[in-house]
């Protein structure tokens, strides 16, 4: 007889925990202590957070806060509403600006992800997510390569249009075009 962790369950048997339930568990204290986040209603376990992925994501964070000002809200690993039953935490999303209390923000002009150990399933999970939503341009810090992906022209199918940027290389945050940021400064420096 399998152990019950061995048993699968089929596909179509399973209900996906829709957001609003999700939030409702979150609010009641429920998850309290547990880094996940809901994809494709699952509750997904968040991957730990090294030295790298700090440092990109406090620089990046520092970065655009100075440079949008009151334009845009910068949030910082905070609840991202991409569908019904998906509610990721990016590292880092532009969105407009809000108090978002009641609800969190289902639009963003930027979303970013900080890889260090989750780079497959950023590029495997939370791209498609992001595109389905219709966030227009979704970034990946590398920080094992020192590089940023960035993904454009998002559609049912994910995102059209993948770039790969290093050293020296200007991003230009999208909808402030007067908004760039140099690669290598978001990438820790290269160790000697």
């Amino acid at each position: 007889m399998a152990a019950s962790h061995d048993v699968i369950v089929p596909a179509e048997k399973v209900r996906p925990l829709r957001r609003a339930e999700y939030d409702r568990l979150v609010g009641l204290g429920m998850l309290r202590g547990e880094k996940v986040e809901l994809l494709y209603g699952r509750l997904v376990r968040m991957s730990p957070q090294g030295e790298a992925h700090v440092f990109s994501v406090t620089r990046l964070n520092k970065l655009l806060i100075r440079a949008l000002g009151d334009r845009a809200e910068v949030r910082v690993q905070a609840p991202f509403g991409a569908s019904d039953v998906s509610e990721p935490e990016p590292d880092l999303a532009i969105v407009s600006p809000g108090d978002y209390l009641n609800e969190h923000p289902g639009r963003a002009l930027l979303l970013v992800e900080v890889a260090d150990s989750s780079l497959q399933d950023d590029r495997r999970i939370k791209g498609p997510l992001y595109a389905t939503a219709g966030v227009p341009e979704y970034w990946i810090v590398d920080v094992i390569a020192r590089a940023v992906e960035v993904y454009r022209d998002p559609g049912a199918d994910g995102y059209a249009t993948v770039t790969h940027h290093t050293g020296n290389a200007l991003l230009a945050v999208p909808g402030f075009e007067d908004v760039v940021v140099r690669v290598s400064d978001i990438v820790p420096p290269q160790r000697a």
